[in-house]
């Protein structure tokens, strides 16, 4: 066994002690006792799992990793272009890449706000949230997503004059898609917090997590775009699916509704297996709420438990699948 592989693990196998250590000293004091001790047991049992999967399949998991590391350079070079391009020839540029999701959060505004009245939750305090604030927070991180999946699902389709290169190495190209998506991103955050300091909640330390946040919201569509954008090659109409299942997303997601309004139903539960229920959550924690990311443990264990499978999937079916690309495309 090679050191770097020893070292690779090792790490893997400790962080993985911590954690488990950790969930099983958490304890909420408001929660069921019992139903407390079986979270705790089924977390320790995925990170176990967790831990045999990634000894056995070690070396084909830290492949694309280590690609994606040592080309960091040259990704930043085509993200950079790759958004340059993508409104080269137009009067207003990039103006168009904003100017849909901002039409879009002011129709809603609109319709909800000011024709059927809908209000935000309220704080712990009383303190009502305003909708335009409560709106904008979760579609802020929504629209990251549908455009990081899209371009990324079809990174491997735009650029396939690249895949035919022997030399090149193709696992880059999603992760440029969705770099190129972030700097819109970058743009929209500014906006929210512009929102929010025109009602009132001015900039904190809380709202350092946003960056946090948009990590954990890159590495999540980035996970899910290795898978789709290698079985897009072979399957076209999974764009379409996608599309589809977005549109559904979103009311599923809890953008432009309060999943708190649903009490502790079995439903609740049900919705709350969607990563992305974690992602809206927080960047309105970070904005309002006023709590730190790690005061709910279990859903940011259980995101990064399902965000670290969904990468360790995209990896083995994109080596898998990447040497039919060039003869598919």
């Amino acid at each position: 066994m090679k050191k770097s592989k020893k070292i690779g693990i090792t790490v893997f196998v400790a962080l993985a002690l911590v954690m488990a250590a950790i969930i099983i000293v958490h304890d909420n004091p408001g929660a069921d006792p019992q139903e407390e001790l079986l979270k705790k047991l089924i977390s320790c049992g995925v990170i176990a799992a967790a831990c045999i999967v990634f000894v056995k399949l070690y070396d084909k998991l830290v492949v694309l990793p280590v690609e994606l590391y040592q080309s960091r350079h040259l990704i930043w070079k085509l993200a950079r272009n790759d958004f340059k391009k993508r409104y080269a020839g137009s009067y207003l540029g990039a103006v168009w890449a904003m100017a849909q999701p901002v039409v879009t959060v002011v129709m809603y505004y609109i319709v909800f706000d000011k024709i059927f009245g809908s209000s935000g939750p309220k704080l712990r305090g009383g303190t009502e949230v305003p909708f335009v604030l409560f709106l904008t927070a979760g579609l802020v991180p929504w629209f990251y997503f549908t455009e990081a999946l899209n371009n990324g699902t079809n990174a491997l389709l735009e650029y396939n004059y690249l895949v035919k290169k022997v030399v090149f190495k193709i696992s880059i190209l999603p992760i440029i898609k969705i770099i190129a998506a972030t700097f819109i991103h970058v743009f929209f955050v500014g906006v929210l917090l512009v929102v929010a300091a025109v009602y009132g909640y001015y900039p904190s330390v809380y709202m350092l997590q946003l960056v946090y946040y948009s990590v954990c919201l890159f590495v999540f569509v980035l996970a899910l775009s290795y898978t789709t954008c290698a079985v897009v090659v072979f399957f076209k109409d999974l764009s379409q699916i996608i599309n589809i299942v977005l549109q559904i997303g979103m009311w599923a997601t809890p953008i432009l509704w309060n999943i708190n309004d649903l009490g502790d139903s079995p439903v609740v539960t049900l919705l709350k297996l969607n990563p992305l229920v974690y992602i809206v959550n927080g960047y309105r924690s970070a904005i309002y709420e006023h709590e730190w990311f790690f005061w709910d443990f279990f859903s940011t264990m259980y995101f990064w438990i399902v965000t670290v499978l969904l990468f360790g999937l995209g990896a083995l079916v994109f080596k898998r699948l990447k040497v039919h690309f060039a003869d598919v495309l």
